[in-house]
């Protein structure tokens, strides 16, 4: 069994391994930049560079739980560690206004320590979106609107925010990510810049579910942190790649360890009879969901460990059609 400080403790000195915390429909994402210095050194469970950072403060009482998620395309299948706990313990603030909390004493770097920190009020469940600046303009048109709806008619609190570019903070039970990157808007082209970054959703927010359903999270128990170890075959851009054989069998280990038993079991039988060389007409997959993922993606592994061949394209024809039950791939997702 992976202990799970070593594992984070590594995979944070990893520029392939990506971070976010958030909830479904606002996520703060940290991960490196190729031709960035490489991560450094720091005590505990952080790491920080110009653009961003993550910092893991307590792993009392959680839950780390591994998957793989289908992706819409067939070559391909996505992958992560959440690091949950239980539903009362990862409750925060849930405030929905627009709430002044004073200078971030916890930031990350000691020069952002003296910067004022805002809630804006999202209402998350387990996570505080926050943002930091200590720009005099920005701070004036914050204090005059605090106590009200960022998305309020009228309120001026969110173009100033858009405008300013301050940095956000997410905050969790378990740890904080900061990105101090552009918010991705009209100022940078109308996408996210690489690397750390921020989503914030209303349409999606409205839906208050802390993750996904495509998300394999077990009941009773809130993802808290998104750790994304370097995937076999994409790159942190979201391109096709050569195959990792270090990076999957990596990722193995930590499913075997952390994974829902329905999933591996799935992904175990199908490669048993691709093994046996059983004929896909005689085979019968999963009847759970869990166990559907883990035979579909099995069969898109072995294709990709054994190269094509006709037996598994006749298992890819009947088992693994369409995408349906796929997330949409997303760098750091």
């Amino acid at each position: 069994m992976p202990e799970l400080q070593q594992v984070l403790k590594a995979a944070l000195m990893q520029e392939d391994c990506g971070w976010n915390m958030g909830s479904f429909g606002a996520i703060a994402e940290f991960h490196h930049v190729a031709g960035d210095p490489a991560p450094q050194e720091h005590p505990g469970l952080m790491q920080v560079t110009s653009r961003g950072g993550v910092r893991i403060e307590t792993l009392d009482g959680v839950r780390p739980v591994a998957y793989e998620t289908l992706s819409p395309k067939p070559h391909r299948w996505s992958q992560a560690v959440s690091l949950c706990l239980p539903l009362d313990r990862a409750a925060m603030n849930r405030r929905d206004v627009l709430t002044a909390l004073g200078p971030d004493q916890g930031a990350l770097r000691d020069e952002d320590r003296g910067a004022e920190l805002f809630d804006m009020g999202l209402g998350q469940y387990q996570a505080d979106f926050c943002i930091r600046t200590s720009d005099p303009e920005l701070l004036d048109v914050l204090h005059e609107n605090t106590g009200r709806s960022l998305f309020e008619p009228g309120n001026p609190a969110m173009g100033a925010i858009l405008k300013h570019h301050p940095h956000r903070v997410l905050l969790t039970r378990i740890g904080r990510v900061e990105v101090y990157q552009m918010i991705g808007g009209p100022d940078t082209g109308g996408k996210s810049p690489e690397g750390p970054h921020t989503h914030v959703l209303p349409k999606l927010l409205r839906a208050e579910r802390t993750h996904s359903a495509n998300t394999p999270i077990p009941e009773g128990w809130v993802p808290c942190c998104g750790v994304h170890p370097e995937n076999p075959v994409i790159t942190r851009l979201g391109e096709d790649k050569v195959f990792s054989p270090a990076a999957f069998d990596a990722f193995q280990e930590l499913l075997a360890a952390w994974g829902a038993e329905a999933y591996c079991q799935g992904k175990q039988a199908v490669w048993e009879l691709l093994k046996s060389e059983t004929p896909a007409a005689e085979a019968e997959e999963p009847e759970s969901r869990e166990g559907r993922a883990g035979w579909r993606n099995g069969i898109r592994q072995w294709r990709v460990l054994h190269g094509p061949g006709p037996l598994a394209e006749s298992y890819a024809r009947r088992f693994d059609r369409g995408a349906d039950q796929a997330d949409p791939e997303n760098p750091g997702h």
